[in-house]
């Protein structure tokens, strides 16, 4: 595995790369180090490199916005964010990267990371079959396809007119089932009389099958007497992607946590975000209650086997996608609390307080107050003595 180390301090630099080649059974082969972030990110950029770890905290450019740039032009990249913070850790799983780690680096922590990356990189030859059989378009956060001649490389499709487009996208979530042309005329020229409305839609369609030429018999939309049908040969949709492996492998073990981690990923944004769609929002609902479903689930499966950092990390990213879940918080007070941290766990119930107060109008269930007066009693009774 070829790794690229990148941190402003020179004596931190030279620690971590001991503590990588003392793990000399993994064929660890540090094939740079820099101080300097330009530097740093030229090189990546230029070399063959597997891992990149990550200092957060750069001058100038900082770690986020370095790998924001080296992910852009090389998605595949594993990288290891090296941090004081445990904050900056949820934007770095946000960003693709692979792990975190605190500093002082620990050498079992540095040989965990590893191994997890080497079974990452070994799974890689798969994936790369795959994206050469088909292309790859997203529907997390934006429209996005992959370009026909440049692998890995996503594009927005390009548009005449955004009536073209809502229609598109319509059609593509409604895949494979006959849309009704009455039902997009009501959707989108509801004033126009139909004698007036069918040669708009009929020149929308137009430039759709326009616009999908390039992609050659991968989109074939089928004209009927009553409606289309949007049909798609070669295409791998991340949102099917995501759905299918999540309800075919509804619990989290062992065997099964990395791959969920890595389709956790393809989660980069709400379904069709970017679009301000009434018709989407059924459908953005539920799948982000079944991403609330599965992230709760892996976090309760860290807790469960003592993976306490990558628990907290995990409902982290619950209170920012739905910051009134109380789960999330009440986990996080119990977790505080076993860890003796009096201080996060009086601040978890209060951003559950303020949040539902200044939302909803409410309190917190009783049951988590009642959890929380009785620990706080407990704490009060302890310091007493």
């Amino acid at each position: 595995m070829k790794v690229i180390l990148v941190d402003d301090e020179p004596l931190a630099l030279k620690y971590l790369e001991r503590q990588l080649l003392k793990l000399d059974t993994m064929s660890i082969d540090v094939i740079g180090t820099y101080t300097n972030p330009f530097v740093g990110r030229d090189e990546i950029l230029a070399r063959d490199v597997d891992i990149v770890f990550l200092d957060i905290s750069l001058p100038e450019l900082n770690g986020i916005e370095l790998a924001e740039q080296l992910l852009e032009q090389k998605p595949h990249l594993c990288i290891v964010f090296v941090t004081g913070y445990h904050e900056y850790a949820v934007t770095a799983f946000e960003l693709n990267a692979v792990d975190y780690i605190v500093k002082p680096v620990q050498i079992d922590r540095v040989a965990k990371t590893m191994e997890r990356l080497r079974s990452r990189i070994a799974s890689r030859p798969e994936e790369v079959m795959e994206s050469n059989r088909s292309i790859r378009m997203t529907m997390f956060r934006q429209v996005m396809i992959e370009q026909p001649n440049e692998q890995g490389q996503f594009a927005l499709l390009h548009w005449r007119t955004t009536r073209a487009q809502e229609i598109f996208i319509y059609l593509l979530q409604h895949r494979g089932q006959l849309v009704r042309k009455s039902a997009l005329i009501d959707m989108l020229w509801p004033e126009f009389d139909m004698d007036k409305a069918y040669p708009q839609l009929y020149t929308a369609i137009y430039h759709i099958r326009k616009t999908l030429e390039p992609y050659d018999t991968r989109f074939q939309i089928t004209n009927t007497t009553e409606g289309y049908v949007l049909n798609m040969e070669d295409v791998l949709l991340d949102i099917e992607e995501w759905e299918n492996w999540f309800m075919s492998n509804t619990s989290v073990s062992a065997e099964s946590i990395e791959r969920h981690i890595e389709m956790m990923k393809l989660y980069t944004g709400d379904y069709l975000q970017e679009y301000d769609y009434w018709w989407a929002e059924g459908e953005r609902q539920r799948l982000k209650e079944l991403w609330l479903s599965v992230s709760l689930s892996m976090a309760e499966w860290y807790v469960d086997q003592e993976r306490i950092d990558e628990a907290i990390l995990c409902y982290f990213s619950i209170q920012r996608q739905h910051p009134l879940e109380e789960k999330a918080y009440f986990s996080l007070m119990k977790i505080y609390a076993l860890q003796d941290n009096p201080a996060q766990v009086h601040r978890q119930f209060s951003l559950l307080c303020q949040v539902l107060e200044d939302e909803m109008g409410e309190e917190p269930s009783p049951y988590i107050v009642k959890w929380y007066d009785e620990w706080n009693n407990g704490i009060q009774v302890s310091n007493m003595k």
